[in-house]
């Protein structure tokens, strides 16, 4: 049966992918062409999806035999656990300071030192040491920052060095969430055919053939973009800091992007034994197929809908949406409900990737986008990091998760009040001048 709802996901997912393609012809502003917009546009979008994509590849490879490999080399499962909860910890921890040597020393230079510092990671997989592997994982987390930060910021500024239109921002945000499931998708199986051929820890050296790939793209079609490259490092935290408790929306948006984030995350781990309560059969590897499905699904819709709807609106509907999956969820013992309800989980999950990165790129200044974007990573990190280490029951789980959504929910609702004053305000000016 989870093949059907494979293929019936995978076709709706194609329909919605034409209807995109022909949408996007018939609503793409006819001054674009003539202002000579399209062509920079679209060499931005090939420049930032190609090495995007990719990065995302050596990543989506190494998930899948991360766990197998630690117990082949015969670690128990808190030493195991220790591993996971240090990626986490080094990624709050050290990914604010990574922020601002982004924003200071260049966008372009940060990812580089990601290529770097992923391929290291992958490197120590190959020693079944503790404390080597630990390295490995703590240089993973702060990859995993980078990751999160620093590309998005390098294309927001790029996007508003070149002058290009709004929408285009939204549709790049959207075809890399698109790519991210796709690409989730071939991984998985091509990690699965490397690692039945050549062992568990080949997966990890494709990663950084991939890595190489992704640096040397960064390296002769990027241009170099910064923050505000005048203040050191330190003091750059400092100014962001003080920019994102100075302006209200700034932080309100921070929690609701942490709050539900930190759902996403809780969910990746417990989406398993959550389906095992309802039945021991399970087809891990298709159910994880039929979820990255969704996430492209989300990912199209998002683009149908946000000509109609305003991107913050979507971003409500999605909160309301999730707290009643994870409802379900907790009240529910039948394998479809619960299945069906993660399905559309992840289809929300594809609308609010790109919604956020657009709410992103209009609320954040540019001088410090990746520090104060690597400072809302830091409460995700340890809510998942209590959560781990708490070893709740599934259900007491998943009513974390309704609370975060709930806080989602009411902190995008002042944000939203936030704004509404600032517009008021900026209007009254308007009028007295």
């Amino acid at each position: 049966m989870f093949w059907l709802y494979f293929f019936g996901l995978s076709l709706l997912c194609i329909i919605a992918r034409v209807y995109v393609r022909l949408y996007k012809v018939s609503h793409v502003p006819k001054e674009i062409e003539t202002e000579g917009f399209e062509l920079q546009g679209r060499k931005l979008q090939r420049e930032y999806l190609v090495v995007y994509l990719l990065a995302v590849a050596a990543d989506w490879l190494q998930g899948p035999y991360v766990y197998a490999l630690y117990e082949q080399y015969g670690f128990d499962k808190a030493q195991i656990g220790f591993l996971f909860v240090a990626g986490f910890g080094s990624s709050g921890i050290f990914g604010t300071f990574v922020g601002s040597s982004a924003d200071r020393f260049g966008r372009k230079r940060l990812c580089l030192v990601y290529g770097l510092l992923y391929s290291i990671s992958c490197i120590t997989k190959h020693f079944p040491n503790f404390i080597i592997l630990l390295v490995g994982r703590l240089l993973g987390g702060i990859s995993t920052s980078i990751l999160f930060s620093s590309f998005e910021s390098w294309l927001v500024s790029e996007h508003n060095k070149r002058l290009l239109p709004g929408w285009l921002l939204s549709e790049i945000f959207a075809k890399a969430q698109f790519g991210n499931g796709l690409i989730a998708i071939l991984a998985g199986q091509v990690a699965n055919v490397l690692a039945s051929s050549f062992g568990k820890v080949a997966p990890f050296d494709a990663s950084i053939i991939i890595l190489s790939i992704m640096s040397l793209m960064i390296y002769l079609k990027w241009d170099e973009n910064y923050g505000d490259s005048r203040k050191e490092a330190n003091v750059g935290f400092h100014f962001a800091l003080h920019s994102l408790f100075a302006e209200q929306r700034i932080w309100l948006l921070g929690v609701f992007q942490s709050c539900f984030e930190s759902v996403m995350y809780i969910f990746v781990f417990m989406w398993t034994p959550a389906l095992q309560i309802t039945s021991t059969t399970i087809p891990h590897g298709l159910v994880f197929s039929c979820f990255m499905v969704a996430l492209m699904l989300g990912s199209c819709t998002f683009t149908i809908l946000e000509g109609y709807i305003e991107v913050v609106q979507l971003l409500r509907i999605s909160f309301i949406v999730a707290a009643v999956v994870f409802i379900v969820a907790i009240s529910s013992s039948t394998l479809w409900a619960v299945f069906f309800s993660f399905v559309l989980f992840e289809t929300i999950c594809g609308i609010f990737f790109p919604s956020m990165a657009v709410l992103r790129a209009k609320t954040i200044p540019n001088e410090y986008r990746s520090t104060i974007m690597n400072l809302f990573r830091v409460p995700l990190n340890f809510i998942v990091l209590i959560v781990l280490l708490a070893d709740w029951s599934v259900s007491t789980t998943f009513g974390v998760c309704v609370f975060l959504t709930v806080v989602a929910i009411f902190s995008h609702h002042l944000y939203l009040c936030q704004r509404e004053v600032q517009n008021v305000r900026e209007k009254t000016v308007s009028n007295d001048a």
